[in-house]
């Protein structure tokens, strides 16, 4: 049985001259690739599920009880007062 280290090592010295790496260029590469899509598919979900729980909230206001009562009886609504500080 031939020795599997001198068999990569063989394999390596052929497939060195193939990945040439240039030191004054960096790229993301697959890693990077893989990274951002997995962002991008947890900002989709997120957005989806935001769309869900938003359809779900009911944005009509009920009567003011207080603004009611002032109508019943006839006076003006009281106008706020002015903070001093």
């Amino acid at each position: 049985m031939p020795d599997m280290s001198s068999s990569a090592a063989l394999a390596m010295t052929h497939l060195v001259p193939l990945a040439e790496v240039d030191e004054n260029k960096v790229t993301p590469g697959v890693l990077g690739f893989i990274v951002f899509a997995v962002m991008a598919l947890a900002v989709w979900g997120l957005m989806k599920s935001m769309s869900k729980q938003m359809n779900k909230v009911d944005f009509k206001e009920g009567a003011d009880p207080a603004a009611e009562a002032r109508a019943e009886s006839g006076s003006a609504p009281a106008e706020p007062k002015a903070k001093q500080g």
